[in-house]
């Protein structure tokens, strides 16, 4: 298989397993509907570097070295897991507050300040969540072992790098684009607060079974 061949085919595993439901998916739709294009967008982009920070760890075999590794990679899965439920219990604890109050508030117009705070914000939620899924770490050591052999040229593995950058970059930007049309903010208002709690309850069931896969692989 030459080099173009093997382009092609991390590109095509790859962007499907962007559009696969998992926390990277569900932080982007939280947030997303609830606080509009500009963040959704600016934690697509911390999602793509955490994912490009992935696949150079990958390329260079620090991420199979801490694989190989069951205490540090315990550890690894303890502090993902943890991230994740911190994410959870977060959103489920908003969603109960908001759903157990008699006055719901309406969402008011974040100003110029807390936009900029918010972009920051956004940015490092996308990168942790994705940095911290020792799932992700175990999915690139498969990705790059099994696709990207180790007599592939510089040039050839910079250009893979770009290529799992730029599609999660456009993959999770279009979703953040999408839900946050005008016509669909509209629609989702009334159900931004059920979405949270959906989300909430995806990171705590992923962080759950992280920790409990930890804890089993150390004992």
């Amino acid at each position: 298989m030459n080099e173009f061949s093997i382009l092609i085919t991390l590109a095509t595993v790859h962007f499907i397993a962007l559009m696969s439901p998992g926390p990277d998916f569900a932080l982007v739709v939280q947030n997303a509907t609830r606080y509009g294009r500009q963040t959704g967008v600016y934690i697509a982009l911390g999602l793509s570097f955490g994912i490009l920070l992935h696949a150079i760890l990958s390329l260079t075999g620090v991420s199979y070295l801490v694989h190989q590794q069951p205490t540090l990679f315990a550890l690894v899965q303890i502090a993902g897991g943890s991230y994740l439920l911190y994410l959870g219990f977060g959103a489920l604890k908003g969603t109960w507050q908001t759903l157990s109050s008699k006055n719901v508030v309406s969402e008011q117009q974040s100003s110029p300040d807390l936009l900029l705070s918010n972009k920051r914000q956004a940015f490092s939620r996308g990168f942790a969540t994705n940095i911290l899924n020792p799932k992700a770490l175990v999915f690139f050591i498969s990705l790059m072992s099994t696709l990207v052999p180790a007599s592939m040229s510089l040039t050839g593995k910079g250009i893979a790098l770009v290529i799992l950058w730029s599609l999660s970059l456009a993959w999770f930007s279009f979703l953040a684009w999408a839900l946050s049309t005008e016509r669909l903010q509209a629609k989702l208002k009334s159900l931004a607060v059920y979405i949270d709690g959906l989300c909430g309850l995806i990171f705590t069931i992923i962080g759950v079974s992280i920790l409990w896969q930890s804890v089993m692989s150390l004992s």
